[in-house]
């Protein structure tokens, strides 16, 4: 036998994963995986097919913003960029050698980022590039699949057939989320619509003059401006809050807003209108705004939604959003490795599995190539502690309510919380429980960082 067909039966017999899909969750993945002794086929469709939103052949092409976020410890996205950072990332690497000056936020040079990316996915031995479409899943071996809100016609096709029910999604429509401590409770009833005793819901209830102040903000307000494939995403089942306030003055009165059913206990009477907030997790930190989807810019959402009865002190921990995504409801399909439960060895990894965000979607991706790794060398994979970031992203995709399942940005709210000191005051501060949190997920975050070192090869 000749020395290259010695090698090819050698390369042959190495583990071997597959990774479709080039953003920042294939690269990630692509490039841990190898790194732990794994030879990685990554199929990436461009330059054979671009979506609508890209345009550049390099890997790891951002689009929406050039930011990836605060950097500070005080913000749950920049625990989530530490942990990268001490788990050798990556997507974290190239962000920090192609940085750009913005404040205190993490900022690249998105050609420069996309490129840097590119020629380290070019030059890891262990990885082979194909540029070609893929229409189908594999039916065998470890496949990481990590294309995108944008996946292609066909293999969002193939994905839906595979999961046999109506679990895939390809339009999201994000209502606001705030913090349950900062509800003025004092305002907030809880109801649910013509049922008597507790309800699931709270409620702020809006006076007449209240909610024609609401609808004029609403229409003099400043939207995002439409990506041209977004042009024909309103459907009736996500129209924007502001779109149907367009529609009508009392659209949303007779929609997400309508009252009946429901009475105001301070005085007796149906109020003209109602928002209405779901609990979004279990132990009850997070709600949601029920039908509250919005294109509003960010700055606008802020100003508009504190002025609504009860949510003058609001905090976020997510902002509303309509736009194209395609993602499985992780509670129902996927397990605490990310791994599909209808098709074993396939794992779903970035915004795909139900995250929101690029620096969620390299996370996400970093996680994916560890477990694939892991699964086709035969070897246990370890898992982060969910007190880290990681491990709060993994919890959310598993604890979330199926039925009203969305993908999410990583915040405190989804971190466990903190074991009462008997030192504590009755409730700590923002700044300090905060500060904590990120003390405990460092901590955290470096046992992980070991045993994941430990398979590097």
């Amino acid at each position: 036998m000749t020395q290259l067909a010695t090698d090819a039966q050698a390369s042959e017999d190495r583990p071997h994963l597959t990774v479709i899909g080039g953003g920042l969750a294939g690269c990630e993945a692509a490039w841990q995986a190898a790194r732990r002794g794994v030879d990685v086929t990554l199929v990436e469709m461009k330059p054979q097919r671009f979506s609508p939103a890209h345009e550049s052949p390099d890997f790891a092409e951002l689009v929406c913003s050039n930011s990836l976020r605060a950097s500070s410890l005080g913000n749950a996205v920049g625990i989530l960029k530490e942990e990268m950072r001490r788990l050798d990332s990556l997507v974290l690497r190239a962000a920090e050698e192609c940085a750009v000056p913005a404040g205190r936020a993490l900022a690249v040079d998105r050609v420069a980022f996309a490129r840097c990316i590119t020629e380290a996915i070019e030059s890891t031995p262990r990885i082979r590039i194909e540029r070609r479409l893929v229409e189908r899943i594999p039916d065998e071996g470890t496949v990481v699949l990590a294309t995108g809100p944008l996946t292609a016609t066909e293999l969002a096709h193939d994905l839906k057939t595979l999961l046999g029910e109506e679990y895939l999604y390809f339009y999201d429509a994000l209502s606001p989320i705030v913090y349950a401590d900062s509800i003025d409770h004092d305002v907030a009833f809880r109801a649910s619509r013509y049922e008597d005793g507790t309800g699931d819901y709270l409620n702020l209830p809006l006076s007449r003059e209240e909610y024609e102040a609401f609808i004029d903000a609403l229409l003099s307000a400043e939207t995002v401006p439409l990506h041209k494939f977004e042009a024909q995403l309103f459907f009736e089942g996500c129209l924007p809050i502001e779109e149907m306030a367009r529609r009508g003055r009392d659209t949303p009165a007779y929609g997400p807003m309508k009252p009946v059913g429901l009475v105001d206990p301070r005085n007796g009477e149906r109020p003209h209108a109602v928002v209405q907030l779901r609990q979004e997790d279990k132990r009850g930190v997070l709600y949601n705004l029920v039908g509250f989807q919005t294109k509003l810019r960010i700055g606008e959402q802020k100003r508009i939604l504190r002025t609504l009865p009860g949510l003058r002190d609001a905090v976020f921990a997510r902002f509303g959003s309509v736009h194209r995504n395609t993602y499985v409801n992780a509670p129902k399909r996927l397990l605490p490795t990310l791994e599909l439960r209808a098709r074993p060895g396939l794992y779903i990894a970035g915004q795909m599995a139900g995250v929101e965000g690029y620096v969620e979607s390299a996370a996400l991706g970093y996680l994916a190539g560890l477990f694939a790794a892991c699964r086709v060398r035969g070897i246990e994979a370890p898992i982060p502690d969910p007190t880290t970031a990681h491990g709060a992203l993994l919890r959310y995709l598993m604890d979330a309510d199926p039925a009203n399942f969305q993908p999410m940005n990583v915040n405190f709210g989804l971190f466990l919380p903190l074991v009462r000191r008997a030192s504590d005051p009755k409730k700590l501060r923002k700044r300090e429980k905060n500060e904590r949190l990120a003390e405990r997920a460092l901590e955290s975050i470096d046992g992980f960082a070991a045993r994941t070192a430990a398979l590097v090869e």
